[in-house]
């Protein structure tokens, strides 16, 4: 929501009128206001991007929905439903998923949640031509993805990681803890918050 805009709906929420475009009557009314966001709020209020006022007055009672990255065998749910709905649509005989795929799906960390898990199984019931979804049928970005977990297991030099991949998978891993709140990040990792913020944004640009 625009900075400009904020303002006149806290005085509209708080005042409980409105005024009509066009007209110089204001109008009472009661609603309950729900809101929903993807976004970090608090964040965004200490970088002036979200009113802190109006943050306050809608952040009464708050329903935190865990991401899908933390709830396990719901990728795979989720999964079959989207694969059946979406066969049933473009006429396919897709079924299901093969092991190899969906060790893929329960890998990924799904930043777009839900919307983005169904959008990759509907591009790959369009893509595939088995009854089930393979490997190959997924997106480059879900087949090629690094995890941010670090295991170091025997001594090979050339398995070792630079040290900016292993600070690239640590600040990833303490990323994910803290179900993706960057305000709380930065104090953890002891760096300053615009710090965090350029190196995330690499990261971003470095994913495959």
């Amino acid at each position: 929501m625009p900075l400009g805009l904020q303002p006149k709906l806290l005085r509209a929420l708080q005042e409980r009128r409105v005024r009509p475009i066009g007209s110089n009557i204001e109008i009472p009314f009661d609603v309950r206001i729900i809101s929903a966001t993807n976004a970090d709020l608090e964040s965004a209020v200490e970088e002036e991007r979200f009113r802190q006022d109006l943050y306050y007055r809608i952040n009464v009672l708050l329903v935190e929905v865990s991401p899908l990255r933390t709830r396990g065998f719901d990728v795979l749910f989720l999964s079959q439903r989207f694969i059946l709905d979406a066969a049933r649509r473009v006429t396919r005989g897709t079924r299901g998923l093969d092991s190899v795929a969906a060790q893929k799906l329960l890998a990924y960390e799904w930043p777009g949640n839900v919307r983005k898990l169904q959008n990759c199984i509907e591009r790959a019931v369009a893509m595939g031509t088995r009854d089930l979804l393979m490997v190959e049928d997924l997106p480059e970005r879900i087949r090629n993805y690094r995890p941010s977990y670090l295991f170091l297991s025997g001594d090979d030099p050339r398995e070792l990681l630079t040290m900016e991949e292993l600070e690239r998978r640590y600040i990833l891993r303490v990323l994910e803890i803290v179900h993706g709140n960057r305000s709380e990040v930065a104090p953890i990792l002891g760096l300053d918050r615009h710090t965090l913020y350029r190196k995330l944004d690499r990261y971003d640009q470095q994913s495959p």
